[in-house]
C-alpha cells in the first residue's frame, strides 16, 4: 500500500512510519503545520506542533529512508480545534482539543488529502489495535484497546467511523512504550529519549484560564462573577471569568476559607450567563445518568448494549466505568452501574465492549446519583 505516515516529531511516530516500511509499504512521511506562528505554541518537551519538533520528524524520516513533506493545516486547525475550544469553554463545557484534532484533522482533513493524492492509508504513532471482526459483526475493521494499556489512546480515537478505519495503520498497538523506545535507539533515531508531550499543544505556558482570557477578550460570557456555595447560597469569593473552571476542579478556587466540616469544596456548576460558580462537597458531584449527542460510531450504530463487557470511559486516563448504553438516533443515553465524579458537559463518553471501542458520543447533560 501506499502509506502517508503522520510524524509529529516524536519517538511513536517516528517508530511507527518505519515499521510501515518494514511491513513493505510504499512510505512518505510528513509533518503537520498547525501553527500559524509556531513559537506561539509550546515548546521542547511539552509540546508536539513546534519547529523543533518538524526538525526532528525530518531526521528521523531522514534515517528511516523515505521522502518528507510538511502540510500546513493551520487553518483547518485553528477553525476546526482552537475556535471549537474556546467556543466550547464560553459555553460552560470542557472539550478535548486532542480527540477534536483527531476527528477533524489527523482522520479527515490529512486522511481526504492522502486519498486524493493516491495514497491508500494513513500511518500514525496512537497506541491502539486494529483488527477484522467476525462475520456475526459484518466482518468490518475494529478498533481495540492498544496492549500496553497504561498508553492505550483507544480513547481519543473512538470518535473515528469505519471508512477512517478502513484506511488507518496504528502499529505500534501491540507494544509497550519501552519496546518502542528500545527499537527507536536501535534503529539510531534520535528521538528514542525524546520525553512525551503534554497538555494542549496551542496554549504556550500551559495556563489554559489565563489563554482563554486573553483570547476571547470581550467575546467572553463574562469578565468575572461570584463563587457561591451550593448548600447555603452564600457568596464565597469572586473570580475573574467563568472560563477559568470546570466541573470537579478542586484547586485554584482561591475562595479564602474552608468548608464548615473542614472538607475540600468542589465546582458543581458552572453558568456562563450569570457568571456564577458554585462550589460543595465532591459527594455532590456524583451522577450515574449521562445524556450524549452527536454519536459517532466505529461500526455499526448499535440499539441496546448491556452486559459485563460493555463499559463508559469518561476521561483520557480515566477508569472504564461498567454501563447499560441506549442508543436512539443522534441521542446516547447512558446508565452507570457504579457512580462517577466531576464530569462536565462537553467531554467525550466512550463506548467499549471488552476490549473494543465502539464509539462515542459528546456528553450533553450528566445527572445526579440518586
Amino acid at each position: 500500500m501506499r502509506v502517508v505516515a503522520a510524524m509529529s516529531g516524536g519517538v511513536d511516530s517516528a517508530v511507527a512510519a518505519a515499521r510501515a516500511v518494514e511491513a513493505g509499504h510504499d512510505v512518505t512521511g510528513i509533518h503537520l503545520a498547525l501553527s500559524r506562528n509556531p513559537a506561539s505554541y509550546r515548546s521542547g518537551a511539552r509540546g508536539c506542533c513546534t519547529i523543533e519538533d518538524a526538525n526532528d520528524a525530518r531526521r528521523a524520516a531522514d534515517v528511516i529512508g523515505i521522502p518528507f513533506y510538511v502540510w500546513d493545516l493551520s487553518d483547518r486547525f485553528h477553525e476546526d480545534v482552537v475556535e471549537d475550544f474556546m467556543d466550547e469553554y464560553a459555553a460552560g463545557r470542557t472539550p478535548n482539543p486532542c480527540l477534536r484534532c483527531n476527528e477533524k484533522i489527523k482522520f479527515a482533513a490529512v486522511l481526504d488529502r492522502a486519498l486524493s493524492l493516491g495514497f491508500d492509508a494513513v500511518a500514525t504513532g496512537h497506541y491502539a489495535r486494529l483488527e477484522t471482526g467476525p462475520a456475526s459483526r459484518g466482518g468490518l475493521v475494529e478498533m481495540h484497546r492498544a496492549v500496553d494499556h497504561g498508553k492505550d489512546q483507544s480513547y481519543v480515537l473512538g470518535v473515528l467511523t469505519q471508512d477512517q478505519l478502513a484506511h488507518s495503520l496504528f502499529p505500534l498497538g501491540g507494544s509497550t512504550k519501552a519496546e518502542v523506545r528500545r527499537e527507536a535507539a536501535a534503529r539510531g533515531l534520535l528521538v528514542a529519549d525524546k520525553p512525551d508531550s503534554h497538555d494542549i499543544c496551542f496554549v504556550a505556558d500551559g495556563d489554559n484560564a489565563g489563554w482563554l482570557r486573553e483570547k476571547l477578550g470581550d467575546r467572553a460570557p463574562n469578565h468575572g462573577g461570584d463563587i457561591v456555595d451550593d448548600a447555603t447560597g452564600e457568596v464565597l469569593g469572586q473570580h475573574e471569568g467563568t472560563v477559568g473552571f470546570t466541573i470537579g476542579q478542586r484547586r485554584g478556587l482561591r475562595i479564602g476559607r474552608p468548608a464548615p466540616d473542614g472538607k475540600p469544596r468542589f465546582v458543581l456548576d458552572i453558568s456562563p450567563v450569570t457568571g456564577t460558580v458554585t462550589v460543595g462537597p465532591r459527594e455532590r458531584l456524583a451522577v450515574d445518568r449521562i445524556t450524549g449527542r452527536a454519536p459517532r460510531w466505529c461500526g455499526a450504530e448499535p440499539g441496546l448494549l448491556e452486559g459485563p463487557q460493555v463499559t463508559v470511559q469518561l476521561r483520557a486516563h480515566g477508569a472504564e466505568l461498567p454501563a447499560r448504553v441506549a442508543v436512539d438516533g443522534g441521542t446516547v443515553e447512558i446508565e452507570l452501574l457504579e457512580p462517577a465524579f466531576g464530569i462536565a458537559p462537553g467531554q467525550a463518553a466512550v463506548v467499549y465492549d471488552g476490549s473494543r471501542v465502539v464509539g462515542s458520543a459528546t456528553i450533553a447533560a450528566a445527572v445526579a446519583a440518586r
